[in-house]
């Protein structure tokens, strides 16, 4: 099986909405895909769930399918969204120094593509 993790830096939500239909079809071709919020990409946190987000139900269709590993905890407490990352349940990574460690998905066999 293909293991691809998306590190997903870009805040765009045009950028963003990419990603999630890319995970959802790798998820359908049978490959192991995640998807990590980093960076600015955290500030996106609050709209994933707003009433009427363009985003909200690819967000949801990702959440169900379980592509979404987690947020980066340093980030996101450094640009407002962690409680609001809490709100949704979704995993704090803060492997190195608060960061998610690119270095331990590689260690596991995955491809990292970043956004």
């Amino acid at each position: 099986m293909k293991k691809v993790v998306m590190f997903v830096f870009n805040g765009e939500s045009m950028c963003f909405v990419h990603v999630l239909l890319n995970a959802l079809d790798m998820k359908d071709k049978g490959y192991e895909a995640k998807i990590i919020l980093e960076g600015s990409s955290v500030k996106l946190i609050p709209e994933l769930v707003r009433e009427g987000s363009p985003l909200k139900g690819l967000w949801q269709k990702c959440l169900q399918a379980g592509l979404v590993e987690g947020v980066c905890k340093a980030c996101s407490a450094k640009l407002g969204t962690l409680t609001a990352a809490q709100d949704q349940g979704l995993v704090l990574l803060d492997d190195i120094f608060g960061h998610p460690s690119m270095a331990a998905y590689r260690d596991n066999g995955f491809e990292i593509i970043t956004f």
